[in-house]
């Protein structure tokens, strides 16, 4: 059965970071390029145009898609698909409950749900450092980030991480120790 871990969190939390570590510790972890329809940061996405997403939702293959700091973000069917190809896990970063749910009905996997979280001063202080030109839509995106969490108090998670008390290299860890206990045996 194919699976793949969902990190949902804030902006700044460490999605990155902890994917990073993740695809140090096994290489069956894969950053999932998220299908990016517009500028700025392309590092990360697979970029696309107005047209391209047009033909995905013409063929019902948009799983998710979000518009946040002025472009729209894609979760795709055919980009999941390639991710899991090979027996590869997906490490896909989302920071709205929608497509945490979406993500886990409209795409069957064994999905492992990972709550990252940090201060929105944490948030303010890794913004910059790590080149963010847009800081305070950042921390207006962790607001909204706060009351979609508060919206959906029964959400279930198989592991909450506080990213400024925890190491990546920690929570990638017990990620992948959640991932290894719960993976399905063929």
């Amino acid at each position: 059965m194919r699976q793949g871990i969902l990190l949902y969190g804030p902006p700044a939390a460490g999605k990155d970071t902890i994917t990073e570590a993740l695809t140090e510790l096994d290489a069956r972890y894969v950053p999932f390029a998220r299908l990016k329809i517009g500028t700025g940061k392309t590092d990360g996405y697979r970029m696309g145009t107005p047209e391209q997403l047009a033909e995905l939702e013409a063929r019902g293959d948009v799983i998710y898609r979000n518009e946040r700091y002025g472009n729209i973000y894609v979760v795709d069917r055919p980009g999941l698909e390639q991710a899991m190809e090979g027996g590869r896990t997906p490490v896909v970063h989302l920071g709205q409950m929608e497509g945490m749910e979406q993500v886990t009905a409209l795409f069957p996997a064994h999905w492992v749900r990972v709550l990252l979280w940090c201060s929105k001063e944490t948030t303010a202080q890794r913004s910059p450092q790590r080149g963010d030109t847009d800081t305070a839509a950042r921390l207006a995106a962790w607001d909204a980030t706060q009351a979609d969490l508060a919206a959906h108090q029964q959400a279930q998670w198989e592991l909450r991480v506080d990213t400024d008390v925890t190491t990546p290299r920690e929570a990638a860890q017990r990620i992948d120790d959640i991932v290894r206990a719960t993976s399905p045996r063929p």
